[in-house]
């Protein structure tokens, strides 16, 4: 990453602070009074319009880290404009800050995160900061920078996906095994058995399928259905939603990448189990509290009905 030599040595800079002489200049916001101290002090303004990059590093009076964008792939950045008022004190703060400022301070949570703090932080905890502004950027030069920096996060995912394929499928042989299942594999990775066979035409990209089904995490936890009755027996039923088959336009990257191949493979009245690793599901994300990240999900479906 460009500027990554230099946003480490900054940060370096302000984990070293408590080293450095006693002359270093401090000031006190003018609201919510957070004294603030200056372990460098830089000297240029970003120009209104450009964004100032900054590195900034959040953690508990224990110096457990809550935060900290060198663990992310982009850094923390704002844009520059005069006009804007300052809320708060870490407004004043972070409004203020110039290219190669290096900060430190300490603040209670509720200040820190403006009442939002993650639990179990409590309100009045010390929170410590250290933040440290290292480049400008214009519009154009900001735009490139994101670009070059998520191309390389998706070379680095689509690295790490293949090697989870690979480890994955171990995992799912073994569960195929333990469960007797007689199940075929794609080239993608996708597993999956033809339970019942359907009839009709092959199916086809853009086809219409419309879906019952129930998924689950590879230890049996359910997550979802379309079935009344599993939900009420797994104590998921909800009145406030229908439970009915999903209509689907198979092949066109409206689910996630195992039901687009595997949905493909099915006829009207087919039924099906697939086992379907991480890569092709929600991968690395996850999806809401109910599938963590890098989740093998297994779906039993059901295709009711097909429309070309």
């Amino acid at each position: 990453m460009k500027n990554y030599k230099s946003l480490v040595a900054l940060f370096a800079l302000l984990t070293g602070a408590s080293t450095m002489s006693s002359c270093q200049k401090t000031k006190v916001t003018e609201k919510d009074a957070i004294e603030y101290t200056y372990v460098k002090e830089g000297s240029e303004k970003a120009t209104n319009g450009d964004f100032l990059l900054y590195n900034l590093e959040i953690s508990t009076a224990s110096d457990s880290v809550i935060y900290s964008t060198l663990t992310q792939p982009f850094p923390g950045y704002l844009m520059a404009n005069d006009s804007i008022t300052a809320q708060n004190g870490m407004d004043e703060i972070f409004l203020s800050l110039r290219i190669g400022d290096s900060i430190t301070f300490e603040a209670p949570a509720k200040i820190v995160f403006s009442g939002n703090q993650p639990a179990p932080i409590k309100e009045d905890d010390v929170i410590k900061v250290k933040l440290g502004a290292y480049a400008v950027k214009t519009e154009a030069e900001m735009q490139a920078f994101y670009e070059e920096v998520m191309k390389k996060e998706q070379e680095k995912s689509a690295e790490r996906a293949k090697a989870l394929l690979v480890e994955e499928a171990k995992t799912i042989d073994a569960y195929v095994a333990e469960k007797g299942l007689t199940a075929q594999k794609t080239s993608n990775g996708l597993y999956y058995v033809i339970e019942k066979e359907g009839t009709g035409e092959a199916t086809t990209p853009g086809t219409t399928m419309y879906v019952n089904y129930a998924g689950y995490l590879l230890d049996g936890t359910l997550f979802d259905t379309s079935f009344p009755e599993i939900a009420k027996a797994n104590n998921m039923f909800s009145e406030e939603r229908p439970y009915e088959p999903l209509p689907v336009n198979v092949g066109m990257g409206q689910v996630i990448p195992g039901w687009d191949e595997g949905l493909l493979l099915l006829k009207k009245g087919s039924k099906a189990k697939f086992i379907i690793p991480s890569p092709l599901a929600y991968g690395e994300n996850g999806a809401g509290a109910l599938i963590p990240a890098n989740s093998i999900l297994v779906f039993d479906v059901e295709v009711t009905d097909v429309q070309k």
